[in-house]
């Protein structure tokens, strides 16, 4: 499948849910390619990922965080 280059908002509303997501990112290590960690202790934290995988490879980690109560997930891919 063809490579291409995202990235991946994460906010964590819920801290409970830190561990979750952190479990989901490790998971999908092989398309993670850079991450910064916004810790925000009153408000929601926030996660940016840039990934480099296949269409289905980021849509699973996408598809897996967003389905996570108190997490919301945005991206986006470019073309190459």
């Amino acid at each position: 499948m063809e490579k291409r280059v995202g990235t991946v908002i994460i906010a964590i509303g819920d801290r409970d849910k830190a561990p979750q997501v952190n479990a989901i990112i490790s998971k999908h290590s092989d398309i993670v390619i850079g991450r910064l960690g916004l810790p925000r202790h009153e408000e929601m934290s926030i996660i940016s990922l840039v990934v480099e995988g296949s269409t289905d490879e980021i849509g699973s980690l996408t598809g897996q965080l967003g389905n996570l109560d108190g997490v919301e997930v945005k991206s986006a891919v470019l073309k190459q």
